[in-house]
């Protein structure tokens, strides 16, 4: 009974030049591999050096953007302006390319300089209301 429950040998080893060889198989032929620990710790060491730069990347930003808040939002304000001027100019080239439209806001313009010039310019008082109620929107606006 004791002969049955002999302990079996190990299959595989590691052979002095660093692959794996089976024992008690003719080994002349099959091919040698090399270890696989080499390229493994590279791409740990690359994963590494990336997780850290991710861990570190907001502070980087929150630095960044503490040194230098002024001219980012300076940049910010000048590139909104520079989109809402094309915004702008594409709408009024797609009103402009409809047929009526255009006329029909002239015409409007129009009436409405006549009657602000029948209002506000043509008598002294008046001018005088509207020179107040510019000079109370300045202080409104610029406090």
């Amino acid at each position: 009974m004791e002969t049955q429950q002999q302990q079996s040998e190990p299959v595989t080893s590691i052979s002095p030049q660093g692959g794996l060889s089976l024992e008690g198989a003719e080994t002349r032929n099959l091919p040698k591999l090399p270890p696989g620990t080499a390229p493994a710790s590279q791409w740990q060491r690359i994963s590494r050096q990336i997780v850290e730069f991710l861990d570190q990347l907001p502070d980087y930003l929150g630095s960044f953007f503490d040194k230098n808040q002024q001219a980012i939002l300076t940049i910010v304000l000048i590139l909104s302006a520079f989109v809402t001027v094309k915004v702008v100019i594409a709408v009024l080239d797609a009103v402009n390319g409809v047929p009526l439209l255009a006329s029909i806001f002239e015409i409007i313009g129009i009436f409405y300089a006549i009657w602000f010039t029948f209002r506000y310019l043509i008598k002294a008082e008046n001018r005088q209301e509207l020179s107040l109620k510019v000079s109370s929107f300045k202080q409104q606006l610029l406090g």
